[in-house]
């Protein structure tokens, strides 16, 4: 019988991204990890999680991840979440802009050990960028 992986999952969502505890990171990440999801400036193993979360946090420090659906099987899980937050900070070279963000995430993580061994992501990006204002809505 598989173990639950749900909460281990939930744990990274409310204690990482929610709460910003990067330290819960140590517990919850395998030492081969692979980061999959291509994210520029950042590295692809172990070190990934904690330096993505830190730039997130740094730019907006009222990040907050909400889990909505969760899916396991196997060794995978699949996430769907919802990620919101106010642009406080720096974020890839944007300075802040004090707007507010809520977008739609889907994560598959892969646990080996109890551990998240590898991720692969996709945010949608282009609705957080028209609602931080950087770019305009189509039609706008």
């Amino acid at each position: 019988m598989p173990t639950d992986h749900e909460a281990l999952v939930r744990r990274f969502y409310d204690e990482v991204m929610t709460n910003g505890d990067l330290d819960v990171l140590d517990e919850l990440i395998h030492d081969e990890f692979v980061e999959h999801e291509e994210m520029p400036g950042m590295p692809t193993g172990k070190e990934a999680p904690r330096a993505f979360m830190a730039t997130l946090r740094e730019a907006f420090p009222d990040l907050h991840a909400a889990v909505e659906d969760v899916i396991q099987e196997g060794d995978k899980v699949v996430v769907r979440a919802r990620m919101s937050g106010t642009h406080r900070g720096e974020f890839m070279g944007i300075p802040p802009t004090g707007s507010k963000f809520d977008v739609q995430v889907i994560d598959i993580i892969q646990i080996r050990d109890d551990k998240a061994i590898a991720h692969w992501g996709v945010t949608d990006s282009m609705t957080m960028m028209q609602q931080l204002g950087l770019i305009e809505e189509p039609g706008g």
